[in-house]
């Protein structure tokens, strides 16, 4: 493949980091976006071992940021072929715990994030001249509901709604949309969330852990690395012919 720049959100670590890493890897010039600056300058630099990339701060909340994020990348990086709408929070939140200040921020992040990335992205690839590829990021949660991930469930089976929406309306443009769906993924966030179920049930990090990993077919966590090769075929040419859809890469626990 022929150098090309991608623009990933929440790049600073987890899935984010593992992503901007493999598209280094086959070629890509990475942008490493992320509310935390420090940690994506410190991720660019690793990157710059082996690629091109920049580090931009951006709070995907903020539909102006995310605008201003990928004129950013394209005056620095000089084109803008990929953008992948990663950043998003999985607080837990039993049903009846929920509250407004919870809504608006994780649907702010983890949906509004999904709608202004796209927006930036299809202003962006017309003003260059050519299509692109969006690809958001969904959940296996946002295939089956999961326990006290109510909130989080909820804006992850709606990405796969907008997804499905972006890539009917902006095919004639030549701009695919798709979606990755991870599972139980060796992370930050999801080891965040392990720990709060364990407390709430009086036990442990592995107890809370097992509650979501117990089902995996192959019988294994996901490392990010995983998540991050199915991120690669959505941005290679291989998935040329593929708009519309969320592809589980969950190690087997959703099956359609």
């Amino acid at each position: 493949m022929a150098k090309k720049v991608a623009f990933v959100t929440g790049a600073a670590q987890g899935i984010g980091k593992a992503i901007a890493q493999r598209l280094v890897h086959d070629g890509f010039a990475v942008a490493v976006a992320d509310f935390n600056l420090e940690g994506a300058q410190q991720t660019a630099t690793e990157l710059k071992q082996n690629g091109q990339a920049i580090a931009i701060k951006v709070d995907v909340s903020k539909r102006d940021q995310v605008f201003a994020a990928i004129d950013k990348t394209v005056t620095e990086l000089g084109d803008l072929n990929v953008v992948v709408n990663n950043a998003g929070v999985g607080p837990t939140t039993p049903i009846d715990t929920i509250t407004p200040e919870q809504f608006e921020k994780v649907y702010s992040i983890n949906v509004g994030g999904v709608y202004w990335g796209i927006q930036a992205a299809k202003k962006a690839f017309q003003k260059l001249g050519h299509g692109g590829k969006i690809i958001n990021a969904s959940s296996q949660a946002g295939h089956v509901g999961n326990p006290n991930l109510a909130l989080y469930s909820g804006t992850k089976f709606a990405v796969r709604g907008v997804t499905q929406t972006a890539a009917r309306d902006l095919a004639p443009l030549g701009i695919t949309v798709n979606a990755y769906c991870p599972g139980i993924v060796k992370t930050p966030m999801m080891m965040d969330i392990a720990h709060q179920v364990g407390q709430e049930a009086g036990k442990d990090d592995e107890w809370g852990m097992q509650q979501f990993s117990q089902n995996i077919a192959l019988g294994r966590l996901s490392e990010p690395e995983d998540v991050a090769a199915c991120v690669a075929y959505l941005a290679g040419p291989d998935s040329n012919y593929m708009t519309g859809q969320a592809l589980l890469i969950d190690g087997g626990m959703v099956f359609n």
